[in-house]
């Protein structure tokens, strides 16, 4: 079974894998999703357990790739793809109480859960754009992971420039440099006056100005681009057969910022994974516990976090669920994204916020309640976690008493070392960098800081590109 993709708001035109991965964003503002959800049954599943994670990523990517790709060049990128990861396992599960496992996200060449999507990505653009003798534009926003995981994945492809933007002075110390000390003739940074959101709205406006857009060949990495949510609905799918799925149903913490990652565990259930909930763990940006409480999504000021990658007000990946709640009305979809855009808000109504509760959970963790989840956890057991991970911890655990049959899995989506300050609040030691990024804080560095202007962006890409 070969998968269209169709636009959230209707107009596009349906197309394959491999246009709707090289356009990004729909033509008409939406993101692209399935037509239909490819099955996968639990017998099939039973056939996956113990299998190499390269084996799974290989089962479940096929139906939505088609034919971009016959069977020896997926297997060739995933192959190299994970080849590039520091455990064996590539996302192995760590047992922090009874039934309690953290899944670590971060054993790939930038420290984050990013990689697990983006090194497959850069490979499959690098394979599509040779394939078709063109060259592409990557622009990026980031609020501190995407960022440095894309350019790690492309930053040796022949056929790609990247512009990365990221909010001035707002990712950590540690994130930031692993974007902008990469010195490679494609590799662009720049630092924007503002938040995650001006930098997600920019791109946003260039990918909706089509003029543009074809000059300069544009095309996108964050997760908007399906390409980037697909690889991560794997991870669903290894851990829950890790422990025992299909034959019995588990629970994923997501720490949740852009909604890629959880929706991705969306994905794998609508695949046939039984998945019992998805817990959405937010930091004090609470619009999304909100949104899934009350359908009550409206834009309040965004508060810097010891969580950065989480401090987002506008998560694009939203209107991917809210597609399928809506019985994939685009027409509905267009008019809520115009009400937010004009309004700052919009209200979900009562039927749809009752759908999405049967399969999430919105939880909100606080600055203070993350410090003392590293502290805990640390002093329990030695084990050591970022804050964003903190924030799923925390909010898992307010749900294990209800439920204590059913395992429990949070996503640990950052090395804890791409955060020390915050860990070392909390435990009072430093966490090191990894034998290979040892030397990251003499490295030279090289971004732009720029306004967050799409005129003054657009003219810096143009000028750049030459």
């Amino acid at each position: 079974m070969s998968v269209r993709y169709i636009s959230t708001r209707g107009k596009a035109e349906p197309m394959g894998f491999e246009d709707a991965m090289l356009t990004g964003l729909a033509h008409d503002g939406g993101l692209y999703v399935p037509e239909t959800w490819p099955q996968v049954s639990r017998d099939e599943l039973r056939q996956l357990r113990g299998k190499p994670y390269v084996d799974i990523a290989e089962y479940i990517m096929r139906p939505f790739v088609g034919d971009a790709f016959d069977d020896q060049t997926l297997r060739g990128i995933l192959e190299r793809a994970y080849g590039n990861f520091k455990h064996e396992l590539v996302c192995p599960l760590v047992q922090i109480d009874p039934n309690h496992w953290v899944m670590e996200l971060f054993h790939g060449p930038t420290l984050a859960f990013k990689d697990v999507a983006m090194q497959v990505l850069g490979l499959m653009y690098d394979n599509v754009l040779a394939r078709r003798g063109q060259r592409a534009t990557l622009i990026g926003a980031t609020s501190g992971d995407t960022g440095s995981a894309a350019i790690e994945a492309v930053r040796h492809c022949e056929h790609v420039n990247i512009f990365i933007m990221h909010p001035h002075n707002r990712t950590s110390e540690v994130q930031r440099r692993q974007m902008t000390t990469v010195d490679e003739p494609n590799v662009h940074n720049i630092a924007i006056e503002g938040t995650f959101d001006d930098c997600q709205n920019l791109l946003k406006a260039m990918f909706n100005d089509r003029d543009f857009r074809d000059e300069v060949s544009m095309s996108g990495v964050n997760s908007i681009n399906w390409a980037r949510v697909m690889p991560q609905v794997v991870y669903y799918f290894a851990s829950a057969l890790a422990l025992g799925g299909p034959d019995r149903e588990i629970t994923f913490s997501v720490p949740t910022g852009n909604f890629g990652d959880v929706y991705a565990g969306y994905v794998a259930l609508k695949m046939g994974l039984p998945i019992k909930r998805l817990i959405v763990a937010s930091n004090m940006n609470d619009i999304l516990t909100r949104a899934l409480t009350h359908g009550d999504h409206s834009l309040t000021t965004v508060h810097p976090t010891m969580s950065p990658s989480m401090d987002i007000q506008i998560s694009s990946n939203f209107e991917r669920l809210l597609f399928d709640v809506y019985d994939r009305d685009g027409d509905k979809i267009s008019d809520l994204m115009l009400q937010l855009k004009e309004d700052g808000k919009f209200q979900i109504d009562e039927q749809q916020v009752a759908r999405i509760a049967e399969h999430f959970t919105p939880q909100c963790v606080n600055e203070e309640q993350t410090l003392a989840v590293i502290k805990d956890l640390h002093a329990r057991t030695g084990y050591v976690v970022d804050p964003h991970t903190a924030v799923g911890v925390g909010a898992a655990d307010r749900e294990l008493p209800a439920d204590p049959g059913t395992p429990m899995v949070t996503l640990a989506t950052a090395h804890p070392a791409k955060f020390p300050d915050a860990v070392a609040k909390a435990t009072g030691t430093r966490p090191p960098l990894p034998p290979h990024m040892a030397d990251l804080y003499d490295r030279e560095e090289r971004f732009e800081v720029l306004p967050a202007d799409v005129e003054r962006i657009q003219g810096h890409v143009r000028a750049t590109l030459g």
